[in-house]
Order: structure tokens, then C-alpha cells, then sequence
């Protein structure tokens, strides 16, 4: 059996901090046999951002499901504006309101291995 590749220190931002920690807990959980992921923090507002990923310099970043598209963006651009090399994923818009904490975990299962063996 492989080592688990990591571990991969993950920044998310969502204004449920309680739920993004339950949900990625759940993907580090399903997703253990392969990396190791570790959720350090959480931001609950945009502009919590650029100072966690200046403290933390997580490997990789999430942005959830109640940013519109620019707002991801913007997550974004702060983030790799500090550290050129994170790792960035947007939740699509509306997916935990229209599915539920299930499909989050699903869609994140399925989007985070191409994501950090990139």
C-alpha cells in the first residue's frame, strides 16, 4: 500500500464555518487512503482572506457554494496574489442549497484528486 500523498493544508471560505469543517472532514475522511488533508481555517468573510493565507500559506484553497462567480473570483485572485502556487476550487454556485452537504461531498470527492495531483 502507498503513502497517502500530503499532507495538502487547506484554507476554506464559507460563512458556515461549523458546516465547511463537517464537510471537508468528510472528503479528508473519504479521500485518507490517498492524501492527507488538513483544514486549518476557515474564513467567513471575503476579506478574511488575503490576511489567513498571508498567516497560513495553505497549499490549498476552497471557495464554497453561496459566492456568486465573481466573488469566487475575487477569493481567488487574493489568494494566488500571496501564494502563486495554491490550489484553488470553486463550489458551484447554489450546489449545497439545491442538493445538500451530500453532493458537496460527492462533487468534492470527485474534483479534489485531479486538483491536487495537478
Amino acid at each position: 500500500m502507498s503513502t497517502p500523498k500530503g499532507p495538502f493544508r487547506l484554507v476554506t471560505v464559507n460563512t458556515a464555518p461549523e458546516r465547511a469543517k463537517r464537510l471537508i472532514g468528510r472528503v479528508a475522511d473519504t479521500l485518507k487512503e490517498q492524501y492527507t488533508i488538513i483544514h486549518v481555517d476557515n474564513c467567513e468573510k471575503i476579506e478574511e482572506v488575503e490576511p489567513k493565507v498571508k498567516e497560513l500559506l495553505p497549499d490549498v484553497l476552497f471557495s464554497a457554494s453561496m459566492w456568486t462567480d465573481d466573488e469566487a473570483r475575487q477569493i481567488h485572485e487574493t489568494a494566488r496574489s500571496i501564494k502563486p502556487d495554491i490550489k484553488l476550487h470553486a463550489i458551484p454556485t447554489g450546489l449545497q442549497v439545491e442538493r445538500g452537504p451530500d453532493a458537496i461531498v460527492e462533487y468534492l470527492c470527485e474534483k479534489v484528486p485531479p486538483l491536487l495531483d495537478s
